[in-house]
């Protein structure tokens, strides 16, 4: 059905919307590559949610040597009318004979009637070259669509003996200089970074991005706090840094309230089980949000309770070359692990050096 060139095209088209990694939320990331007779004539990727999307961007630079082209787009054609125009609309004017996406929209406005309407106009319009990679280029927006919540990446850091921490609840720094730029580089793609409040009571954490160089207009991801009681101190650093922060607890509580109120702070009741939050609850509330990626960076409780839960979808651990103790802290809370039956499988995707350290990244076979 598909060719060694249309793959070829698509794996262009792929590269083309990894450069709006940082930008396109609460968009999806996507590629656009016209060819005609076996010549590139037109490219382009979504750069920034509210802009042309990559379909609109390749025609224009085709010009009318997109017709009788082949379009290759990473996600299928959107036919609603949104921030910006149909790009279903936009490929009929244009005079395109065929469209190839690597994958259906899991949007429910879009779900195959791109494609549908593509074809009503005489198109050929077909969908599944590189629909894993995709997908991948994608988890957190297709997640949504699919459940209603954010893709969770949890980052941690250990020594090779699996520590965290020692015993004291030092921890600056497991890993070294090279391994934590690299950080701020996963946190720069999410849409929003978590912790609990313990973390925030113990580390006074920042929870931002800090990349040299970085462009003025980024906006920096929503800091979300799970703070069960609203113990948030009043001066925590976080509070005070450009961005937003959400505050999510269980607890209504207007003095705390009238204290944490300030510009740039939101503050959320949700439900509790057992005087914790509802962790579901939680992830489906950033859903409406609009939030596609949460980064989380947070202690062996939290991180413990999101993986119980199912809820953790991507595990990033920076390993450093040295060994902290028995008595030093572990990564996850996991109360209840007994039996080897009921051990948490993991597929691991990669493993590469960073700096003197090692990253290793899984996913969480559910």
């Amino acid at each position: 059905m598909f060719s060694g060139d249309d793959a070829s095209y698509m794996a262009r088209a792929l590269r083309l919307a990894e450069r709006g990694l940082l930008t396109t939320a609460p968009n999806p990331r996507v590629g656009c590559v016209l060819v005609r007779d076996g010549v590139v004539v037109g490219e382009g990727w979504h750069e920034r949610a509210g802009l042309p999307h990559a379909e609109i961007n390749a025609l224009q630079q085709a010009g009318s040597q997109a017709a009788g082209a082949t379009a290759y787009v990473t996600l299928e054609p959107c036919c609603h009318q949104g921030r910006t125009p149909p790009c279903t609309d936009a490929l009929i004017a244009a005079g395109v004979t065929r469209v190839v996406a690597a994958m259906e929209d899991p949007n429910s406005q879009v779900a195959g009637q791109g494609l549908a309407a593509l074809q009503s106009a005489g198109i050929d319009a077909t969908a599944g070259v590189l629909a894993d990679a995709a997908e991948q280029l994608n988890a957190g927006f297709v997640l949504r669509m699919r459940q209603g919540r954010p893709w969770v990446r949890c980052k941690l850091a250990m020594s090779v003996d699996g520590r965290t921490a020692m015993a004291s609840g030092e921890s600056r720094w497991i890993t070294a200089a090279a391994a934590r730029a690299d950080v701020q580089q996963l946190r720069a793609r999410s849409d929003a970074i978590m912790t609990g409040i313990g973390t925030l009571l113990a580390d006074d954490p920042s929870l931002n991005v800090r990349i040299d160089g970085m462009d003025e207009s980024y906006r920096q991801p929503l800091r979300v706090i799970l703070d069960s009681r609203l113990r948030t101190p009043p001066d925590a650093k976080l509070l005070d840094l450009p961005g937003e922060t959400l505050i999510v607890t269980g607890a209504v509580d207007a003095d705390n309230e009238a204290r944490l109120t300030r510009t740039g702070i939101r503050i959320v009741t949700l439900p509790t089980q057992d005087g914790q939050l509802d962790l579901p609850a939680v992830l489906q509330y950033l859903g409406t949000l609009q939030i596609n990626e949460v980064h989380l960076e947070a202690g062996a409780t939290l991180c413990g309770a999101l993986l119980q839960a199912g809820l953790l979808d991507e595990l990033v651990i920076y390993m450093a070359p040295h060994l902290m103790g028995n008595a030093a802290h572990g990564l996850f809370a996991l109360p209840g692990l007994e039996q080897m039956s009921q051990r948490i499988k993991l597929s691991i995707t990669d493993v590469r050096a960073v700096g003197d350290d090692w990253r290793i990244t899984a996913k969480i076979e559910k």
